[in-house]
C-alpha cells in the first residue's frame, strides 16, 4: 500500500463520515436522550461497523455473509428492538433530569452492539467500502500489516468525525434546564431514536 493511497483513504473515509446519514442521526438521538458519556459506548460500535465493513472488503464479503449473515440478521434486529426500547422510556421520561437519567441507564455492551448494527444497516457505508475503497487502494496488493493499520486508522477516523456530533447535541440538552424543555427534547429524541430502529429493521427487507 503506497502512502498515496493510504493519504486519499484518509480523506475519503474522513469525508464520508462526516457526512450526515442514519448513523449521526441515532448518535444524535442518543446523545440528546441521556448524555455526552452514555453516547460513547454507542460511538464505538458505529466505528466498529466500519472495520468490519473494512474487513469484508479485504477479506471477501461473500464468504463473510455466508458465515455470518444470520448472527448479524439477529444483532440487527435486536438493536432496533433495543432502540425502540430506549424511544419509549425516553416519551415517557418526565422533564427531571434524574429522571431522565434513570430512565435512559443502560450496559454499555447493549449500545455498543446498537451502534454496530446502524452500520451494518447503512448503506452509506456500504457503498464506501464495497465500492470505493477499491478504487482507492489495491486491495489484493495490501498485506496483514496493511489492514491492521488500515483497521485502526479506520476506527480512529470515524471516531474523531462523529464525536462532535455527540458532543454538541448533549451540549444542547445541558443548556434545556426547564422540565417543559427538557420533556420537549426528550421526546424529539424518542422520535429520532424510534426512526432509527425502524430504518435498522428495514435494512434487510
Amino acid at each position: 500500500m503506497t502512502i498515496a493511497a493510504f493519504l486519499a483513504y484518509c480523506l475519503a473515509l474522513g469525508i464520508a463520515a462526516a457526512i450526515p446519514g442514519p448513523g449521526i442521526i441515532a448518535l444524535v438521538g442518543r446523545a440528546l436522550g441521556s448524555d455526552f458519556r452514555s453516547s460513547l459506548t454507542f460511538l464505538v460500535g458505529l466505528a466498529l461497523g466500519d472495520v468490519f465493513y473494512l474487513m469484508a472488503a479485504c477479506f471477501g464479503l461473500s464468504l463473510l455473509a455466508e458465515v455470518l449473515g444470520d448472527v448479524f440478521t439477529v444483532i440487527r434486529y435486536g438493536a432496533a428492538a433495543y432502540l425502540l426500547y430506549l424511544a419509549i422510556r425516553l416519551w415517557r421520561a418526565s422533564g427531571d433530569k434524574l429522571v431522565v437519567a434513570e430512565s435512559v441507564r443502560e450496559k454499555p455492551l447493549a449500545s455498543m452492539l446498537s451502534g454496530f448494527a446502524v452500520t451494518l444497516a447503512n448503506p452509506k457505508t456500504i457503498f464506501f467500502y464495497l465500492a470505493l475503497l477499491p478504487t482507492l487502494i489495491d486491495l489484493r496488493a495490501i498485506d496483514g500489516m496493511d489492514i491492521s493499520v488500515l483497521a485502526v486508522v479506520s476506527f480512529a477516523i470515524v471516531y474523531i468525525a462523529l464525536l462532535p456530533y455527540a458532543a454538541l447535541a448533549a451540549r444542547a440538552r445541558y443548556f434545556l434546564r426547564t422540565p417543559r424543555a427538557l420533556k420537549r427534547m426528550n421526546r424529539g429524541a424518542a422520535a429520532i431514536l424510534a426512526g432509527a430502529a425502524l430504518w435498522t429493521a428495514s435494512r434487510g427487507t
